[in-house]
């Protein structure tokens, strides 16, 4: 059933619907991670902060805090539900059953619990901070995130009546449309829905992926969402994220443990897992250092997703490092996750994914049917291109308000690792705006990890 969305927005229960409506509604990778801390680091504590890299917007003057704490206790509340557990236990992950453990199911449905928090508004910003073992904080993340983003939304729509309600939702949606218009019938194209921890709203994200599935079918992967993954038979998407290089490394006595400890992981990860879901994600501290220092060993894994480094420049140093360990780009996979739109996930599929442009630039390509221009085409793969697609599919509403002004567009909000036993944790990624840490700790992260291939970025999303 496809849900009014103006109409349920100027209903009067608006205010009082759960954001989180069940604990499945994260990124599938929460899940895999929390299995993994569960498994391999149970005892740990650990404290993640909340984060407004748009610090022009006041958040903590639009979102009241007595309604983003009814939120986060709401949520405290929720369980598992069996039908969930078993769908969890019984469902075919990336090919594969039997990726959830039954003892680590059992403790879901039996001992698992969200931590405390910590929540106040400082000069106009939230200050939100969670602390405690490490399994009861991880899942905090994308919670907190697509609490703040909806209440923010709902703030904004408040002061629309309801026929500005129906412009900015028949705006949206026109705007949607004209984007999957975009790429349907691209050849091998695969689009994914990243978008929960900036959506617009649940009931949006919602619509946006039902819309994708019916639109563009097959070149429609699935969700990140395992909620929407498990409500609607798509498939779930997603491994893992900064977040455990990073608590791996916090936990280095010395430079030479510090810098090892991001291949330690893989090591943790690929046992954990018996050999399966082996994306890497090299950019936690630099993606050329990692790339140079990996053992052979790493360029058996599967892929590679691309976060904060340009991922045309990118692409082609994960391709040019396989081709000097002796690998086959074409048989590996490269997902681009970072910012995207419909302009760039199809210039970069036309320089990855299936062909190589002959007198043609990736931007040369803005609809389907270029897709089938011979002309513009070598028969050659590179390597398996995806797109893991965000804030610009599930909030996209810029320029959409008819008040005029800038109330819906997204804001960049993380909710990271700040420490781990005590001890500060460390990202310092591809992009040098994007650093994460402690200006002291970033200093001698860098001088043990170098900045090779590192640049200065703006932070858009």
């Amino acid at each position: 059933m496809i849900v009014n969305i103006a109409r349920r927005a100027h209903d009067h229960n608006w205010e009082m619907d759960p954001i989180t409506r069940s604990l499945l509604d994260t990124d599938f990778y929460k899940l895999l991670m929390l299995q993994f801390i569960w498994k391999n680091f149970p005892a740990t504590k650990v404290s993640f902060t909340l984060q407004n890299r748009s610090s022009q917007v006041r958040l903590g003057d639009l979102v009241p805090e007595a309604h983003l704490r009814e939120q986060l206790e709401a949520t405290r509340k929720l369980k598992f539900h069996k039908s969930e557990l078993i769908w969890l236990a019984g469902n075919t992950f990336y090919g594969k059953r039997g990726i959830f453990e039954p003892a680590f199911l059992e403790w879901l449905e039996r001992d698992f619990r969200l931590s405390d928090y910590e929540l106040s508004v400082v000069d106009g910003q939230i200050d939100l901070r969670f602390h405690g073992l490490w399994s009861e904080v991880t899942l905090w993340e994308i919670y907190a995130l697509s609490a703040i983003d909806e209440l923010k939304t709902r703030a904004s729509l408040k002061r629309l009546s309801e026929f500005e309600l129906d412009i900015l939702y028949a705006r949206a949606k026109t705007r949607l449309w004209e984007k999957m218009e975009r790429l349907r019938g691209v050849p091998r194209l695969s689009v994914s829905d990243f978008g929960t921890r900036r959506r617009h709203s649940f009931l949006w994200q919602e619509y946006v992926v039902k819309a994708m599935s019916d639109v563009l079918g097959a070149n429609f992967a699935g969700s990140s969402n395992t909620y929407l993954a498990y409500k609607h038979d798509l498939e779930a998407i997603g491994t893992n994220a900064h977040e455990l290089p990073m608590a791996l490394a916090a936990q280095a006595t010395s430079d030479p443990e510090l810098r090892a400890a991001q291949y330690r992981l893989l090591e943790l990860w690929q046992k954990s897992y018996q050999g399966e879901l082996l994306i890497l994600l090299p950019d936690t501290f630099g993606t050329t250092q990692f790339l140079e220092g990996a053992p052979d060993w790493v360029a058996n894994w599967t892929g590679q997703r691309i976060d904060s480094k340009d991922p045309y420049v990118a692409g082609d140093e994960y391709i040019a490092w396989l081709e000097r360990h002796g690998r086959d780009p074409r048989k590996k996979r490269l997902i681009a996750s970072d910012s995207l739109d419909v302009s760039q996930i199809l210039g970069l599929h036309a320089y990855f994914g299936g062909r190589i442009c002959k007198g043609a630039r990736p931007e040369d390509f803005k609809r389907a049917s270029d897709f089938h221009d011979e002309r513009k085409w070598t028969p050659e793969r590179r390597i398996r291109f995806s797109a893991g697609w965000g804030t610009f599919l599930t909030n996209d509403f810029r320029n959409c308000n008819p008040l005029g002004d800038e109330g819906f567009d997204p804001v960049s909000l993380v909710c990271k690792l700040t420490d781990v036993e005590g001890r500060p944790a460390v990202k310092l990624s591809d992009n040098f705006a994007k650093a994460l840490g402690p200006a002291d700790e970033v200093e001698r992260y860098r001088r043990v990890f170098g900045t090779a291939g590192v640049a200065n970025a703006p932070v858009e999303t």
